[in-house]
């Protein structure tokens, strides 16, 4: 594994936690910096189609930051590929967040307007064959994970199915019995970022914890879950210390290592969780979670061991 460690990036856990003291001041309509669309006229309709995805992406990434500083919740039922730009600058932006999302929002009115003078179709829900061609993974294949729930506990394996490569998110089969067998139908809805929104229950998910932009010394915050436990959730910290190429089940991904850190609320008590996640920053997938923790459900280790052909 070839990655780029720099220690001087990893933060006490009181600096990852650290918040903009107080209320941000109103700013619903922040106007969209000025962008041209004949900046993307020669552009192909799939690439003006992928391109509004990523700036749509990074409006999210911005708009869920500012959630989890100043707790306005707007976006807590989750977005999906199209977002809905009032909603975002109705969580009173500002500063650096309203500029970003004034030339973000900017550049994408000019992307679709350039989609309109060009005649583009609507974008199809799935991806487009640059795109999926890029990804480290494809429609059919399985892939194999071994849990622990403890270090030194036994493994097991099991297996999801890659049943659809979308837009905004891979969707996946339980082939074999799952983390939580016979528990719901199997289905697992991961993001672009590596979240994981949905899961069968009694599975471990994160559907904010990650963002798009994982880059060394990045940081990120949000959940830990148990699907369908609502007490069973533990809040995170966490901060990228290292990117890199890694070779993992005979694939090569572009890996990002996540270090995390938080507290799980049991009772009037709360009980400590770290340890870190390791994701495919082109596709999301997982590619290693280690959790350590003495509250239930939040103690893990999986690993990706192999991808098996489709068919």
């Amino acid at each position: 594994m070839k990655l780029r460690l720099n220690l001087k990036h990893k933060l006490l856990m009181a600096a990852l936690a650290a918040g903009v003291a107080g209320c941000a001041t109103r700013a619903v309509d922040v106007p969209p910096a000025p962008a041209s669309p004949a900046e993307f006229m020669a552009w192909e309709c799939a690439r003006i189609d992928d391109e509004s995805d990523l700036v749509q992406q990074r409006a999210t990434d911005v708009a869920w930051s500012l959630d989890e500083r100043v707790g306005n919740n707007i976006l807590a039922l989750g977005v999906g590929v199209t977002v809905f730009w009032p909603a975002l600058f109705a969580m009173r932006p500002d500063g650096l967040e309203a500029a970003d999302l004034a030339r973000l929002k900017g550049r994408y009115e000019a992307l679709a307007t350039a989609s309109r003078n060009k005649g583009c179709p609507p974008p199809a829900e799935g991806l487009s064959a640059a795109r999926a061609a890029a990804l480290p993974l494809a429609v059919g294949e399985r892939l194999v994970y071994e849990d622990r729930p403890e270090a030194r506990g036994p493994a097991r394996e099991w297996k999801l199915a890659v049943s659809a490569l979308r837009r905004g998110e891979t969707e996946y089969r339980d082939v074999e019995p799952g983390p939580a067998p016979g528990l719901g139908d199997g289905l697992w809805l991961q993001d672009r970022a590596g979240n994981i929104a949905r899961a069968p229950a009694g599975a471990l998910l994160w559907p904010r914890l990650l963002h798009g932009e994982m880059t060394l010394g990045a940081v990120t915050a949000g959940e830990l879950l148990v699907a369908g436990d609502p007490l069973a959730r533990a809040r995170m910290r966490g901060q990228v210390v290292a990117v890199g190429p890694q070779t993992v089940a005979g694939r090569r991904f572009d890996a990002a290592v996540i270090e995390l850190f938080g507290d799980a609320q049991q009772g009037d008590a709360s009980t400590r969780v770290d340890g870190a996640i390791v994701i495919d920053r082109v596709s999301g997938v997982l590619l290693r979670l280690d959790l350590r923790s003495a509250a239930g459900g939040f103690s893990l280790q999986r690993r990706l061991v192999r991808i098996e052909p489709a068919g």
